[in-house]
């Protein structure tokens, strides 16, 4: 049995980052949600109170990412790499648990109009769009080679092009008194949050279920390690995420001669690390025949 591994650090090096990130969020929240209130905008209060679900999401990103740098205990053998799956999918149930609380307030606006300050709101969210692109540009340079890191990237600049969206919203209620913009647009922010949301949902659910991660085809894994020389079969063959960055595989391979050496193995681990982007591989070779193993089904050899 071989079993090789390599520990991606979530987010390591942006601490940094988040802890800037957090406190720029926090700030703008108390004065979108304060100035939302004082100027009867909705779209205003809906906004902020994304940006605080943005907050507690960098919040529960940063934790996981700490908590996933302890290292194993005999307990805990994996470590805590779990918790980054698991902040993710708190993260988009907190955010989703809000969105129908807002869109009911403002399909009442509709039949119950407001008067809004066009004025008030167009400088607010021009503050948002300023906080949310510089947030953005801390996550900008390690976004390519961390998921975290991408997802905080993404997130934080589809906030700038929605805070963009309250501006001009703001500005048509200034020059032309259409208050029916605001609760419209608190719509719109709904159902593109919704449909952003739902991705994550459904990812960071799958993943906590021990699914294929997405961006691997098991059936492209499978027909690399039967192309192996020498390989006449395998089975318990099982690829997970242990983490939102860190991907596992175990399997179990037949072969008519067993290897002399390491060199396969070493060679099989740093293949499937190259190719898929697996890095945590436990492989157990079986001669064949016989095959005395319990968990290799039926016809799966």
């Amino acid at each position: 049995m071989h079993h090789h591994h390599h520990h991606a650090s979530t987010a390591d090096g942006h601490h940094r980052a988040f802890a800037i990130g957090v406190a720029l969020n926090v700030g703008f929240v108390a004065v979108e949600l304060g100035y939302g209130v004082l100027a009867g905008s909705l779209a205003l209060v809906a906004d902020a109170w994304h940006n605080l679900s943005d907050v507690l999401g960098l919040l529960l990103a940063w934790g996981a990412a700490w908590l996933a740098q302890r290292p194993p205990t005999p307990r805990r053998s994996y470590g805590y790499r779990r918790a980054t799956i698991l902040a993710s999918l708190f993260s988009a149930m907190l955010l989703l648990s809000a969105l129908g609380a807002i869109a009911m307030k403002a399909v009442e606006r509709f039949s119950q109009p407001a008067p809004v300050q066009g004025g008030v709101v167009t400088a607010v969210a021009l503050v948002g769009v300023l906080v949310n692109t510089a947030t953005a540009l801390l996550f900008l340079r390690g976004q390519k080679s961390d998921l975290n890191i991408r997802g905080a990237f993404l997130h934080m600049a589809a906030d700038a092009a929605v805070s963009l969206g309250v501006v001009a919203a703001g500005l048509v209620i200034l020059y032309t008194g259409w208050t029916w913009v605001d609760p419209a647009l608190s719509l719109a922010i709904v159902v593109i949050i919704f449909f952003g949301t739902w991705g994550l949902l459904r990812e960071s659910l799958a993943l906590a279920m021990d699914a294929v991660p997405a961006h691997i085809d098991p059936d492209q894994v499978e027909a690399y390690l039967r192309s192996l020389p020498g390989v006449s079969g395998l089975h318990d063959l099982h690829i997970w995420a242990m983490s939102t960055t860190e991907v596992a595989l175990t399997v179990h391979l037949t072969m008519d001669r067993h290897p002399d050496d390491d060199r396969f193995l070493q060679a099989l681990s740093e293949e499937l690390a190259r190719r898929f982007a697996i890095r945590h591989a436990t492989v157990q070779i079986e001669r064949s025949p016989p095959r005395h193993c319990a968990l290799a089904a039926p016809g799966s050899l």
